[in-house]
C-alpha cells in the first residue's frame, strides 16, 4: 500500500513539473511546482508549548545537523517554515561538517520567527569523575566555542545551546557548566540551557530533573523503549515508552521541555531485512493507529509524540522526508 501510494504520487508530481518545465523552461520552476501540488494537502501543523521555556513549538523539529553538513538545503527549509515548523536544530562544525554554514541564512533571515537549538561536545570521556579545577575548564572551553557556533550561524543569539552527547552523569549536576551557561545568557548569546544524549539518558534525564536548571532535553526514545547508541537497537532491558512515564513526568515536572530523537532508526535499519522485522512496534499501537493511514516510520513518530514527548527531532535529508515526517507530526492529536 505504501509503495502504491508513494508511486502514484510521483507521477502526479511528474506530470505537475512536466507542465510548469514546459511552460518557464526552467528546472527550478518546475519542482517548486511539483512541491507546491503536494504541500497543499498537508494537515495543519500540531504545536505544544516546549517546557519552561513558555515557546509554543511544532510538533516537529527540523533536525539540520547531518541534513545540512555538506550542501544547503533552503527549499526544503522553506516549504517547513512555510508550513509552521518554527524549532531548528543544528551544532557544532566538529561534528556536523558545514551544518551551521549552510544554515546560516535561513537562520539569521528567520531569527525573529523560530527557536533555534545549537550544541557542542565537552571534551570529557562518558566515565571520567574529573576535580573542580578540570571541570570548570571544560565548561569554560564548552561555552566558548558557543561564539564559533554564532559565527558560524551569522546570529548574535541562539535560542538554546546544548552539552552535546551529555552521556557522562558525573557531569550534568556540575555547577561549573550550569555557572558558564548563565555567562553566557547574561551576555546576550544564548536564551536556554539544555542537554542531548543517545547513552544513558534516563540517569542523565533523573539528575537533570534534581538540579531544576535544565530547560530542554534531547532524547533517544522510541515507542519501544531507550534507544541504544552503542548497539543500534534497543537498550536491553528497557520498559516500553508506557514503562518511561514516570521518568519523563518527573522531567516535565521540573519544567523541561522534552525532545524526542531516534524514534524510528531502528525500524530504518530493519527495513532491510524484511518488513516483519520493520513492525517490532506494531504490537504496542491501538487498533485504531494501525488502522490509519500512515507508514511505518509515521506511526513511530506519532506513537512517541502522543506518549511522552513535547516534540520529535527528525533528521530532514529530503523533501520526501519532511513529508513523511510532517505529517506524522501533524496527525498527532489523533493518534494518542
Amino acid at each position: 500500500m505504501t509503495k502504491r501510494r508513494t508511486f502514484l504520487k510521483q507521477l502526479a508530481v511528474v506530470g505537475v513539473g512536466s507542465k510548469a518545465l514546459l511552460s518557464s523552461g526552467s528546472i527550478k520552476a518546475a519542482v517548486e511546482s511539483a512541491d507546491a501540488s503536494r504541500v497543499k494537502d498537508w494537515p495543519q501543523m500540531s504545536y505544544k508549548v516546549l517546557g519552561r521555556t513558555g515557546f509554543n513549538a511544532s510538533r516537529l523539529v527540523y533536525g539540520c545537523g547531518a541534513a545540512l553538513s555538506r550542501k544547503r538545503a533552503d527549499r526544503t527549509l522553506n516549504q517547513a517554515f512555510d508550513h509552521g515548523v518554527n524549532v531548528y536544530d543544528v551544532g557544532t562544525s566538529r561534528y556536523y561538517g558545514d551544518a551551521q554554514k549552510n544554515l546560516a541564512d535561513f537562520a539569521s533571515g528567520h531569527k525573529d520567527d523560530v527557536f533555534l537549538i545549537t550544541k557542542d561536545f565537552v571534551d570529557l570521556d562518558r566515565d571520567d569523575d574529573p576535580s573542580a579545577e578540570e571541570t570548570k575548564q571544560a565548561a569554560d572551553q564548552w561555552i566558548a566555542r558557543l561564539d564559533k557556533c554564532l559565527t558560524e550561524l551569522k546570529v548574535e543569539h541562539v535560542d538554546a545551546y546544548y552539552i552535546m552527547g551529555a552521556n557522562n552523569p558525573n557531569l550534568i549536576d556540575r555547577e561549573e557548566f550550569y555557572n558558564a551557561f548563565l555567562s553566557a545568557k547574561e551576555a546576550g548569546k544564548v536564551s536556554f540551557f539544555g542537554f542531548s544524549s543517545h547513552d544513558r539518558a534516563e540517569q542523565l534525564l533523573l539528575k537533570a530533573s534534581d538540579t531544576g536548571w535544565y530547560d530542554l532535553a534531547m532524547i533517544a526514545i522510541t515507542p519501544g523503549g531507550w534507544y541504544d547508541w552503542e548497539s543500534k537497537d534497543l537498550l536491553k532491558n528497557t520498559p516500553d515508552l508506557k514503562g518511561l512515564q514516570p521518568v519523563l513526568k518527573k522531567a516535565r515536572d521540573a519544567g523541561i521541555g522534552l525532545v524526542g530523537m531516534k524514534a524510528a532508526r531502528i525500524l530504518a535499519s530493519r527495513w532491510f531485512g524484511g518488513r516483519e522485522q520493520a513492525k517490532m512496534f506494531d504490537n504496542l499501537y491501538s487498533e485504531e493507529l494501525m488502522k490509519m493511514n500512515l507508514s511505518t516510520f509515521q506511526r513511530s513518530y506519532g506513537y512517541v509524540l502522543a506518549h511522552g514527548v513535547d516534540v520529535i527531532n527528525a533528521d530532514i535529508q529530503s523533501f520526501d522526508i519532511l513529508e513523511e515526517n510532517y505529517v506524522a507530526a501533524a496527525s498527532v492529536s489523533r493518534l494518542a
